[in-house]
């Protein structure tokens, strides 16, 4: 079992950056893929980006490539989300999320351990 909670939301004005965290709980972090994905209220959950377990490749949707970082330190079991640039569009609650086949697939229904979410709110 491993239990995701994610922080660094908040508000901010469009242009902005802020950086999410996402701490895990376990041991076997490290054997995880990690995504994080978006939903703006009335809309999917979207993809936003995913990072292999070793760090070594990392994927981004088009809307926020460019523009956002995905890391992450296996020693300290976080993975974080660093977005510059930021536009309203990009409103919306932000999840992480773990796939324990290590790929980061951009499809959410793979992944198998999800945070409950910190909403990042972006003022135009």
């Amino acid at each position: 079992q491993v239990q995701l909670v994610e922080s660094g939301g908040g508000l901010v004005q469009a242009g902005g950056s802020l950086r999410l965290s996402c701490a895990a709980s376990g041991r076997t972090f490290s054997s995880y893929a990690m995504g994080w994905f978006r939903q703006a209220p009335g809309k999917e959950r979207e993809f936003v980006s995913s990072i292999t377990r070793s760090g070594t490749a990392s994927y981004y949707a088009d809307s926020v490539k460019g523009r956002f970082t995905i890391s992450r330190d296996n020693a300290k079991n976080t993975v974080y989300l660093q977005m510059n640039s930021l536009k309203p569009e990009d409103t919306a609650v932000y999840y992480c999320a773990a796939d324990t086949t290590g790929i980061g697939s951009r499809w959410y229904g793979v992944y198998d351990y999800w945070g409950r979410g910190t909403q990042v709110t972006v003022s135009s």
